[in-house]
């Protein structure tokens, strides 16, 4: 029994799962509502968009890397289908497919120019960051007269992107977006790679330690370049959530995104320094970023305050997540 415990106790997880409980159990304390199917459900649906994109990150940050596009790469995939499905008057699953391949290129490109020319990541990824942002902007008012996209919603096809990408699913006394759907799979299945395939080996591999992995025969390029288009999928799928939910898309949004799906991670106990994290940490630090989101709101209180706390979960979450490590690897 100590030992299962101990177990328990060393997961990556097992303090943000604590975390969140009592996060959780504090806000419904002040604010009933929270405890509500409808309070539920909208907690549910900012996190599940949130922990799509932390799936992602997670499983990038313990390779050893960083994405600094990754908020506009959402926004740059939702325009793509929709810009070019506008533009063309095609039915709008081409424009899905169309995006779906961009997003794929934009990761594969970041992983391989990373790979080429050794350079850090964060270069890297602020050159596509600043590419990106500029590429949504210019393009979508040379395409369509205006900042932000056509709407697409009288097109073909759009309908059944819509039951697919932003449908509400009735469980129990329930609204759920399908995206947390989405969130659960998706997490499910990074939990999976992440413990059980010789890809997740690899990629602990080279967040550890890069030349000590390339030197036992692990394919370093091809894992980071493949961290980089599993982020720009998770982006994809996001995109067309927004697409389908709201018809049109501002090329402005996005900005900043990037370091809340960072944040998730850590959060959720991913350390910066790679080869060591969770998947399934970072979803429950995508539930604490909704609970505390939407938590503030429900008990009505100063949203500015929003990203103060913010900031404060990620530097107790830092220091926590070291410790524990440390006191792991002394055991």
């Amino acid at each position: 029994m100590r030992g299962s415990l101990a177990s328990l106790v060393r997961r990556e997880e097992f303090g943000v799962g604590i975390a969140a409980l009592a996060i959780f159990g504090f806000f419904l304390a002040i604010a009933p509502v929270m405890g509500t199917p409808g309070g539920i459900s909208t907690v549910l649906y900012g996190a599940s968009t949130m922990g799509i994109m932390a799936v992602g990150v997670a499983l990038l940050m313990i390779g050893g890397e960083f994405d600094l596009s990754a908020g506009v790469a959402v926004v740059t995939s939702s325009l793509t289908a929709g810009l070019f499905s506008w533009y063309f008057v095609l039915n709008v699953w081409v424009g899905v497919g169309v995006a779906l391949l961009v997003s794929l290129l934009v990761g594969a490109f970041n992983g391989w120019l990373l790979t080429r020319t050794r350079l850090p990541s964060f270069i890297v990824t602020l050159a596509s960051f600043l590419m990106l942002t500029g590429l949504n902007l210019s393009v979508t008012r040379a395409v369509g007269g205006s900042v932000a996209s056509p709407s697409i919603s009288d097109m073909d096809g759009f309908d059944a992107g819509r039951a697919v990408f932003a449908s509400t699913l009735q469980v129990g006394g329930f609204s759920l977006s399908v995206t947390v759907l989405f969130w659960l799979l998706l997490t499910a299945a990074g939990a999976w790679i992440l413990r059980s395939t010789t890809w997740g080996n690899w990629i602990k591999a080279v967040g550890g330690d890069e030349e000590a992995a390339r030197a036992q025969g692990v394919p370093v390029a091809r894992v980071k370049i493949g961290l980089y288009m599993g982020v720009a999928l998770c982006a994809w799928l996001v995109g067309m959530h927004m697409l389908f939910a709201f018809d049109t898309v501002q090329s402005g949004e996005g900005i900043g995104n990037e370091f809340l799906y960072i944040i998730a991670a850590v959060i959720g106990g991913t350390l910066l320094t790679g080869g060591y994290g969770s998947v399934i940490g970072a979803g429950i630090g995508a539930l604490i970023f909704g609970m505390v989101q939407k938590g503030i709101v429900f008990a009505e209180w100063n949203p500015d305050w929003f990203k103060f706390f913010l900031g404060l979960m990620l530097l107790l979450a830092t220091i926590i997540n070291m410790t524990v490590r440390k006191r792991v690897k002394k055991a």
